[in-house]
């Protein structure tokens, strides 16, 4: 594994026990079995490190959702199993879902609105460059302020994303 890549997976061990606002690139670097400089090396700051290990676990979550949605024909269907399966992924996996407790939330919101890949992640759902940022809203959204429970998700997206995402590619 490359040192970018172990640098990575030690900031995740940190982000999901300290949250990401909790972890400096001091312990990063401890974590990781290397200098600060080393560090350097690699992240120029802070904000590359976060955007890396974001666009990395987006990527991966990307790939398995689209797996997960592989054989569902009905793009109504398609799309709401793509938009659960990606706030359940992300829920399941600690380092990520401490990116949406309230004191990293807003980290969070301003690297999902400026990030090529996270965008991207949203055209794999819709060919509409507008609707695929509102998609990653609605999933931030979601992984910052829950619904009751899967069954009221559900029906949120179904009720209120499924329609708009239909009505934008028209």
């Amino acid at each position: 594994m490359s040192g970018p890549e172990r640098t990575l997976d030690a900031a995740a061990e940190l982000f999901a026990v300290h949250g990401v606002g909790g972890v400096g690139m001091g312990e990063i670097a401890r974590a990781a079995g290397c200098s600060r400089a080393t560090l350097y090396r690699y992240f120029a700051d802070r904000r590359e490190l976060h955007l890396a290990f974001v666009h990395r676990e987006a990527r991966r979550v990307g790939a398995e959702v689209a797996a997960e949605t592989a054989g569902v024909a009905d793009p109504a269907e398609r799309l709401t199993t793509a938009v659960l399966a990606s706030v359940r992924r992300v829920r399941a996996a600690p380092a990520l879902h401490a990116w949406f407790g309230a004191g990293d939330a807003a980290t969070t919101a301003q690297l999902a609105q400026s990030s090529a890949v996270i965008e991207a992640l949203g055209l794999s759902l819709t060919d509409d460059e507008e609707a695929a940022r509102w998609l990653v809203r609605v999933i931030v959204s979601l992984l910052t302020v829950p619904g009751r429970d899967d069954a009221d998700e559900k029906a949120l997206v179904e009720r209120f994303v499924v329609p708009g995402i239909r009505r934008a590619r028209r």
